[in-house]
Order: structure tokens, then C-alpha cells, then sequence
């Protein structure tokens, strides 16, 4: 059989077409991940949110086969790392461990370069740390409800602390003024370390702080914990009860965490990336270090920790917009 020009034609463009098909496909079908992920942090190294991106990051990396670089980008409330992974490539090499701030900013500033629910699609929640109500030691109450007594009582002379405006010690702080009807001046500081230590010191009344941060101190004696604003009683402090307890049923306030990825990384990798993680945040070992650390380990499906962040963002709001609280 004889081929002609044309029929020789025919086949060699076959051929390559068949054959640059079939190295598309293979292209489209290459393994999440074949090169190191960066997980952006918005907040110093050392710190809670950090040592928790390490801990889980160095687990991924062993779970997926490559690097998983953690990047520190502080400043602005976490406002700047979150701009910058915003506005990243949507392939699932650069990550954001977002926090609570990430649902309180939504609300306290007046302008954003970023939408939470808009320009992010949420991975899996790592970890949640419940707040705790204390108060120094020289504030003659001991409960809750000889708290509100002495507040009505002594108009002007409660106060509480925060880790910086709008935050969500700050919002916590608010919201109880709002729930149980009292009046306190809010004392801000740049950090919650000295927060803290101005309410050990007595120059402050009360204030809500991160249980990871605060209960060594309450076991000290060198604060005393009124309530934790949790719906159940943390095992380091059993005997505090919660605010749902004492009558004020959905207080919560919580120190989380979780990864985030550019609105637009494809299904696949989100539930490559989830799966993976929850599988890490599972093992006995990774579990012990973290509640180690007072920080409960969650593991939520994305479904999941998209509803979450939704129903933060709705809370805070709510009570910045009471509060007028604008940055």
C-alpha cells in the first residue's frame, strides 16, 4: 500500500497531535504538591500562632513529600500576610494560617485590602483556645455575679485590658459589658503579655485572656479566673465554670487558627491539603503537644471551618458595630 503526500500529511498531524494531547494530560494530572509550600504567618516567630504553623507544617511535610517553608509577615493585626496571600497564586503553594483576627478585622477596620470570606477558600481549623475571665487579685469578687454587683456598685472604677484595640480580648471585653448590662473602661497594650501583667499587678480590674497564656498564672495564684468563655469546663481548670453555665448561653471567645488558600485553588487540592492535616492534627503525639500548649486540637472539614469563620465574622460584628469600634 502507497501513501500519498497528503495522506502522509494527515498521519504525522495525528501523531503529533495525539502525542501533545497526551503530554497535556499527563501536565494537567502532575501530583499536588512537586515543589515546597509556604505557609504565611501574620505574626512574629515564637509565638502561639508560629510555634503551631511549625508544629503542623513540619508534619505536611513528611505527609506530602516536600518542603513546607513558614513565613513571618507581623504587622497591622495580621492585615499584611493576609494582603499578601490574597493576592497569590491560586495553586496551593502559598497558604495562610489565619487566626480570629481574620474574623474581628472583617468588622474593627474601616478599610481592608482583603475579604475574608470573599478572597479566601478555608482549608481545616488547626486549633481553638478558649478565653478566660480574670481579675487581680485584690478586686474583692469571686464570682461572676459579685462581679456585675461590684461593677453597678462602683461606677468608673472597673476596668479591663486587652492585647490592642479591636482584637478579640478587646470585643470580648465589649461584649460583656453588653450582655450583663455594666459599664468598664478598656486599657489597651501592645501584646497580651503585658495585658496580663497589669492585671496581676492590680493596675487593672479584669481582662479575658487566651487559656494557653493565662492558666499558669491562675494555678499560681497570681490571678483569679472568674469564667471561661466556652459552652464546656477546660481540663486544666476544672473547677471554673463556664459562662453558659452562669446564664450567658453562646459566650465564646476563642484563640484559633486555621489554614487558608486563595479563593480560586482548585477542589482537589483543598481536600488534598485537608485531608492531610486532619489526619495530622488526629495523631496521639501532634495532639499532646498542642493541648501541651492549652490549644484544643480541631480538625474541621472545609465545609466545615467555612461555616465557622462565617458565624466569627457575624458575631464580632454585631458587637463592634454596639461598641462603635472603627480603626
Amino acid at each position: 500500500m502507497t501513501f500519498n503526500i497528503k495522506q502522509t500529511r494527515r498521519a504525522i498531524l495525528g501523531a503529533l497531535v495525539l502525542t501533545t494531547g497526551l503530554g497535556m494530560t499527563a501536565f494537567a494530572q502532575a501530583k499536588y504538591p512537586d515543589r515546597p509550600i509556604k505557609i504565611v504567618v501574620g505574626f512574629s516567630a515564637g509565638g502561639p500562632t508560629d510555634i503551631v504553623a511549625r508544629l503542623v507544617g513540619s508534619r505536611l511535610e513528611k505527609a506530602l513529600g516536600q518542603p513546607v517553608v513558614i513565613e513571618n509577615k507581623p504587622g497591622g493585626g495580621s492585615n499584611i500576610a493576609t494582603t499578601d496571600v490574597a493576592r497569590a497564586k491560586p495553586d496551593g503553594y502559598t497558604l495562610l494560617l489565619g487566626t480570629v483576627a481574620n474574623a474581628t478585622n472583617m468588622s474593627v477596620y474601616k478599610k481592608l485590602n482583603y475579604d475574608t470570606e470573599r478572597d479566601f477558600t478555608p482549608i481545616t481549623q488547626l486549633v481553638k483556645s478558649p478565653s478566660v475571665l480574670v481579675v487581680n487579685n485584690d478586686l474583692p469578687v469571686k464570682t461572676l455575679s459579685e462581679l456585675i454587683a461590684y461593677a453597678n456598685a462602683n461606677p468608673g472604677k472597673v476596668s479591663y485590658a486587652s492585647s490592642g484595640a479591636g482584637g478579640s480580648p478587646h470585643l470580648a471585653g465589649e461584649m460583656l459589658k453588653q450582655r450583663a448590662n455594666i459599664k468598664a473602661v478598656h486599657v489597651p497594650y501592645k501584646g497580651a503579655a503585658p495585658a496580663l501583667k497589669d492585671v496581676m499587678g492590680g493596675t487593672v480590674s479584669m481582662g479575658f485572656k487566651t487559656a494557653s497564656g493565662v492558666t499558669g498564672a491562675i494555678n499560681a495564684g497570681r490571678v483569679r479566673a472568674i469564667a471561661i468563655a466556652s459552652s464546656t469546663r477546660l481540663p486544666q481548670l476544672p473547677n471554673v465554670p463556664t459562662l453558659a453555665e452562669l446564664g450567658y448561653k453562646d459566650f465564646e471567645v476563642s484563640s484559633w487558627s486555621g489554614l487558608f488558600a486563595p479563593k480560586g485553588t482548585p477542589q482537589a487540592i483543598i481536600d488534598t491539603l485537608a485531608k492531610a492535616t486532619i489526619e495530622i492534627l488526629n495523631n496521639p503525639d501532634v495532639r499532646k503537644q498542642l493541648e501541651g500548649m492549652g490549644a484544643i486540637p480541631v480538625g474541621s472539614t472545609p465545609a466545615e471551618f467555612q461555616k465557622y469563620v462565617r458565624d466569627e465574622i457575624q458575631k464580632w460584628g454585631v458587637v463592634a458595630k454596639t461598641a462603635n469600634i472603627k480603626l
